[in-house]
């Protein structure tokens, strides 16, 4: 069970303050610079189960921030960038918020629409060659099966609001660039960007998932909106202690673009 644990003191600050308040800079990301996860290793991931990173019971973070991502807004144009089967997606469905997912394992797609009995109909986009969007036969969750650097906003609109967790940090390093540029592009001005990073010592563990210091966070969002903190988990598990890590925390920002 996630622990919350203040923005400013946590466990251990006297073994590794750096570390533990997330202020690990770029220089300090060990080797992982250099890492690459082809498409093809992430589709095995789906096809051999092994996704640890998928959380049944949704994400207790999302849930304690809901209101800070709807800002008391109804009927909101969500996005979920590399969305796997995540279940919060059903449950702001069901609020009454219209979902739009990208994720590059149909297997994944499908899972979701199965685990949660979800009648649905499947068809190609015109505008990118083999890709294809699954959409509930309500309409209101429609999941793109491509790459993410495939979608433009003239394909799939603009949102209004955003949840990243396990996007972001799975995204190559190379391309962390590419990634902001493009979902500045899809996002609408006034809208809340929710995204969670990790902590941990990264010359102890290659990654994904991948850190991502805050001076980064700073330097790819920093120029087109507001950037805050909000809260720090400990998500120390016996899987990171496997990886061969001593501690593993979870940071929420919110990222709020201003008109």
């Amino acid at each position: 069970m996630a622990v919350s644990l203040s923005l400013r003191a946590l466990p251990g600050d006297m073994d590794h303050p750096a570390h533990a308040s997330g202020l690990l800079e770029a220089s300090d990301v060990g080797s992982q610079k250099d890492r690459v996860v082809t498409e093809e290793e992430w589709l095995e991931k789906w096809e051999m189960g092994n996704i640890g990173f998928h959380k049944e019971e949704g994400h207790p973070l999302l849930q304690k921030y809901l209101d800070v991502l709807l800002n008391g807004r109804n009927g909101l144009r969500i996005f979920f960038p590399l969305c796997g089967k995540a279940v919060e997606m059903k449950w702001l469905a069901d609020m009454g918020h219209s979902i739009v997912g990208v994720e590059i394992s149909e297997q994944a797609v499908k899972e979701f629409f199965s685990e949660h009995s979800l009648p649905y109909c499947e068809e190609p986009v015109p505008e990118i060659s083999g890709a294809k969007m699954f959409q509930s036969t309500s309409g209101n969750i429609s999941l793109y099966c491509c790459s993410i650097y495939d979608l433009s906003s003239s394909i799939v609109g603009k949102f209004d609001g955003v949840w990243d967790r396990g996007a972001l940090v799975a995204v190559n390093p190379c391309d962390r660039q590419r990634y902001a540029s493009l979902m500045i592009s899809l996002v609408e001005k006034n809208s809340s960007y929710l995204l969670v990073t990790v902590s941990y010592d990264p010359n102890k563990h290659k990654g994904p998932p991948f850190y991502v210091p805050e001076s980064e966070i700073k330097s790819l969002f920093g120029n087109c909106c507001e950037i805050r903190c909000l809260e720090k988990v400990d998500d120390f598990s016996e899987r990171h202690k496997q990886w061969g890590l001593d501690y593993f925390l979870e940071v929420l920002y919110l990222l709020k673009f201003v008109a």
